[in-house]
């Protein structure tokens, strides 16, 4: 199953493929150019067809978890001062996408939505100490029962052109369901109340909706 994101891209990248084969079979008469030709444009769709996968998640509903919402790598776990909305220190846990992971970003627990906004910025690699402040990025705020309120922010990368978000102000969003999608890129920064303690640890694959990363007994 694809990704709504990415139906135009893959529909522009067949219909291009597809003619640039169709004038390499007309005017080319060597086997061996029209092969590697296809061959080519083959393995190129794959990859991105690969970009915008979106396997169905059984999410695990329970409000006293917070999953990773993302798939990936866990980057960072430091505690740091959150300066646009929550003005405290937070325990931030960072998740790295690399091109082959599923960029389906998912809501990390139910709540509403307190804030959102999208921040146009730059494009540093996505482990750069100053993306989170810097690059293209999009900050939600979740107002939830057991955690107080949650922050996570998607950040673009050095491929990333575009971050897509769903969440809306006011609205009440469950668990584990799509909150936006990062096209081509990475990263994913949680920002948790100071004293949680995490699941998980650096370096570690995670999955998105399936993953916990922090819990309350």
């Amino acid at each position: 199953m694809f990704h709504k994101e990415g139906f135009k891209i893959l529909l522009t990248t067949f219909v291009v493929f597809i003619i640039i084969n169709f004038l390499i079979n007309h005017y080319f008469e060597n086997d061996i150019v029209i092969y590697s030709v296809f061959g080519i444009t083959l393995v190129l769709f794959i990859l991105v067809a690969q970009f915008f996968r979106n396997p169905k998640r059984n999410s695990p509903k329970n409000d006293k978890h917070i999953l990773a919402p993302v798939d990936g790598k866990v980057v960072a776990i430091e505690k740091v001062y959150e300066s646009e909305f929550l003005k405290e220190e937070r325990l931030q846990v960072s998740i790295f996408m690399s091109p082959l992971n599923v960029h389906v970003t998912r809501y990390p627990v139910s709540g509403r939505i307190l804030y959102s906004k999208y921040h146009p910025g730059k494009f540093l690699v996505a482990w750069h100490p100053k993306s989170s402040e810097e690059n293209e990025r999009t900050t939600v705020v979740l107002e939830t029962e057991n955690f107080g309120n949650i922050l996570y922010r998607q950040i673009a990368g050095a491929v990333a052109k575009r971050i897509v978000n769903y969440a809306s102000e006011n609205q009440k969003v469950l668990q584990g369901s799509d909150s936006g999608f990062i096209k081509f890129g990475s990263r994913v920064d949680l920002f948790l109340p100071a004293n949680s303690k995490v699941d998980v640890k650096i370096n570690e694959v995670v999955k998105g909706g399936i993953s916990v990363i922090s819990k309350v007994e």
